[in-house]
């Protein structure tokens, strides 16, 4: 009787060892949770394709200038935001919703484009108004519109938008007043960061942000305008409703960006929102889809 019970036990632990075995092989070929971690090492390998960010220079204060990458493209287009600082810390908050969709919606980018955006040039000058460091969001607005041009210039006192080497003078003109524009073409480390950059990345294109004038303006330096400053500036134009100027004729304007990347043959426009508190979100996400579809080579877009 106890060989009976012996024999049967043995019988019962070899049968539920073989059960454990087959569990056991059963989970190593199963797909699921290997599909699942594949899925999500390829989302986290999109995700950091897609967005990739640098340091490309510092302000007077030592804040960073940063650059941030979409797509893998080797056309590169790129994009500004206040490099007038906290008097137009509309345009810083565009550059970051405008990251953000091109983060979520990677397929506006074509195959062919990169697409590179410096959120704000003048990180000193933006932290005048917003008092706050790092990335900003609609939460950190101004409860009222920057006056007297708080916040636009960098802590040198210098308007960087007349630091630029076309035309540039010591003592420039901004709507009919007098500002500095530094002690020679590139004195500053915030004009020097842009500059670097541009030389060393080569875009096919420039837009620059600003307010307040509800426009696309076309640049041009000593030899007059690129006619494919014309075609960006209509194609931004004609997708946002903001009227195209092809020369800005208010005022004498000398040592800008736009101007200096024109001299070196770069298509450079300035947009320019229509009030200092507004994104101009729709109009702004239109032009720039448009800028992006006309530089798609593939054909798809046209």
């Amino acid at each position: 009787m106890l060989n009976l019970l012996a024999t049967k036990n043995k019988k019962l632990i070899a049968l539920g060892i073989i059960i454990i075995l087959a569990c056991l092989m059963l989970w190593l070929v199963w797909p699921g949770d290997k599909v699942l971690e594949t899925v999500e090492e390829e989302a986290v390998s999109e995700v950091e394709q897609v967005v990739r960010s640098m340091v490309i220079g510092r302000s007077v204060e030592g804040r960073p200038i940063e650059a941030y990458f979409y797509g893998e493209g080797g056309d590169k287009l790129l994009f500004v935001g206040g490099i007038h600082g906290g008097y137009e810390w509309n345009s810083v908050l565009l550059a970051y919703g405008m990251m953000e969709q091109l983060e979520e919606t990677p397929a506006m980018i074509p195959s062919n484009v990169t697409v590179i955006v410096i959120p704000s040039a003048n990180p000193d000058g933006l932290y005048d108004v917003i008092k706050k460091e790092g990335r900003m969001t609609s939460a950190d607005i101004p409860l009222t519109e920057s006056g007297a041009g708080t916040g636009r210039l960098n802590r040198n006192g210098v308007d960087l938008n007349r630091n630029f080497d076309c035309k540039w003078q010591p003592s420039a003109t901004w709507r009919g007043s007098e500002v500095s524009a530094g002690s020679a073409p590139f004195s500053e480390p915030e004009a020097v960061a842009i500059r670097d950059f541009v030389l060393e990345y080569k875009p096919e294109a420039v837009v620059f942000w600003h307010s307040q004038a509800n426009a696309v303006y076309a640049s041009e330096c000593q030899e007059g305008i690129l006619s494919g400053t014309l075609t960006l500036m209509n194609t931004y134009s004609a997708a946002s409703g903001y009227t195209p100027v092809p020369s800005f004729d208010s005022y004498p304007v000398t040592g800008d960006a736009e101007g200096w990347l024109a001299s070196i043959g770069i298509p450079s426009v300035t947009v320019e929102f229509a009030t200092h508190t507004s994104i101009d979100w729709q109009k702004n996400l239109a032009g720039v889809t448009a800028v992006l579809d006309y530089y798609d080579d593939t054909g798809l877009a046209r």
